[in-house]
């Protein structure tokens, strides 16, 4: 006798699993017994307690606890240089309790003569969990309890972050242990407050991709109060939208993006002034930072003699190199045979925007990973550019070790194999972005699209006819809005 399936059974969708799908992840399994068989059917029959969202969770927690062993060297001797760099457990989160006066009481962008070099919500993060710790002083326990507030809540964020990418991702939420397990979350994650910002980001992404645009601009104005990188995805909104017509979409997620925003940078300008110009007038007048490529030149200037970059020299061409990259990336969007998915556009801006900027911090790998979990969620190629960011990470705290404290010479690194980390972190980051447009120019080549969807993390934009699209090789059969209907404005 057939058996009758539950009803709720009919409403799922089965879900791609990556023992199926990924060629490396389908041989890793043979250790453990092969792939899942055919006949299974994840999504449709009910796993019990394992759901994906608890393995997932899971996962992220255990990938914590190991983040939090790479800091245990300071946690127990406290963060000290040279020990800290040696070490690799350096964090931004003691150095500014210290020496910005979140110690002592200061609110970053309330307190008056508090100057933070970073973004207002940012400030606000970090003066509120300094509230936390009881006591007062910057004693090694405050210190301390200030670092564990704030790694605590990172997690929590890490969570919701692989959460988040899991429900955007579909009928892939397997894509999201990417963000679980990922090296360079565990290596730099409690580095700064940059978790924040890429929670915003999945948040706005999400809410994006379920045609919740005021929401999801809500998040990105959030995410760039945090750090401004959330910006850059009202970029790849743009262009899609031109190239569907639906211009709509990227006017109402714009306009609540900047509405937020405003909401949280208002009151600090009217309340602080000097205080809210700082960060812009400190990242305009800054040197070149560590691990950026013009900190590399001007190191292989300083030992061949040449001419060092200065810093408005240095702004300008970042502002130029990455203006270029995206009027390139514009152009590959608009002139695909088939329009481009969102999560592959934001990463490729985002990684740009790392590529070109004078500074890249360690932390900054935690930006890109969840969009490539949406953008090319490859193991391969995941592995090969975390493991070239875990080199390039262990290089930069040899390398300050020594320029920042003078600390044993058996510890240090010299300049020029500090250098080649800087240029295999950057070679690492460019293949990735090459693949991502090689997806777009050649889209059966697009694992996600090979599943039969359009764009899952679209949401406006899934399944939309084109409007606008350019033909570079044959300019007379090109999609335009004048030869076709009108552009609409409609979500």
């Amino acid at each position: 006798m057939q058996e009758t399936m539950p009803p709720d059974q009919h409403r799922r969708s089965r879900l791609v699993v990556p023992s199926r799908s990924d060629r490396l992840l389908r041989n890793f399994t043979e250790l453990i017994g092969g792939p899942m068989g055919h006949r299974a059917a994840p999504g449709v029959v009910s796993p019990g307690f394992f759901t994906v969202p608890r393995v997932l969770g899971i996962l992220t927690v255990l990938a914590a606890l190991l983040a939090l062993l790479v800091k245990g060297y300071c946690r127990s001797n406290g963060w000290e240089s040279p020990g800290q760099f040696y070490a690799t457990c350096y964090s931004d989160f003691p150095e500014l309790f210290r020496n910005r006066g979140l110690g002592n009481g200061a609110f970053p962008f309330v307190t008056a003569g508090s100057y933070f070099e970073y973004p207002v919500l940012m400030g606000f993060i970090a003066g509120a969990t300094a509230l936390l710790v009881p006591g007062s002083g910057t004693g090694a326990g405050r210190v301390l309890a200030y670092f564990d507030v704030n790694a605590t809540l990172v997690v929590a964020v890490w969570i919701v972050v692989v959460l988040v990418t899991a429900r955007t991702a579909g009928r892939r939420p397997w894509d999201a242990a990417m963000v679980a397990l990922a090296p360079g979350i565990i290596l730099a994650g409690f580095i700064n407050w940059d978790m924040w910002a890429v929670g915003f980001l999945a948040l706005a992404m999400y809410f994006f991709s379920r045609n919740h645009l005021v929401l999801a601009g809500i998040c990105i104005g959030l995410g760039t109060a945090t750090k401004l990188y959330p910006l850059l995805i009202l970029g790849a909104i743009l262009v899609l939208a031109l190239r569907t017509g639906r211009i709509r979409a990227f006017l109402t997620t714009a306009g609540a993006a900047a509405a937020a925003w405003l909401a949280v940078n208002l009151p600090a300008l009217l309340a602080d002034p000097a205080g809210w110009k700082y960060f812009y007038q400190f990242t305009e007048s800054r040197p070149a930072g560590y691990s950026s490529p013009w900190f590399a030149y001007n190191l292989v200037a300083g030992r061949l003699g040449w001419k060092p970059l200065e810093a408005a020299v240095i702004n300008s061409l970042a502002m130029d190199l990455f203006l270029a990259a995206c009027v390139l990336i514009a152009l590959l969007a608009l002139a695909a045979p088939r329009r481009p998915r969102l999560a592959q556009l934001v990463f490729l801006i985002v990684a740009a925007f790392i590529l070109t900027n004078k500074v890249y911090s360690p932390q900054f790998v935690i930006w890109l990973i969840p969009l490539l979990a949406l953008a090319r969620p490859r193991w391969r190629d995941f592995l090969i550019w975390q493991a070239i960011e875990g080199l390039h990470w262990a290089a930069v705290w040899m390398f300050l070790g020594q320029v920042t404290s003078g600390g044993p010479s058996q510890h240090n690194i010299d300049m020029p194999y500090y250098v080649l980390a800087v240029v295999a972190h950057m070679l690492a980051t460019a293949y990735l972005m090459a693949r991502v447009a090689w997806d777009i120019v050649e889209p059966d080549r697009d694992i996600i699209r090979r599943q039969r969807m359009d764009d899952p993390h679209g949401g406006p934009f899934d399944r939309a006819a084109d409007r606008l699209r350019i033909d570079l090789r044959h300019p007379a059969n090109s999609v335009l809005p004048w030869r076709t209907a009108k552009v609409s404005t409609d979500v």
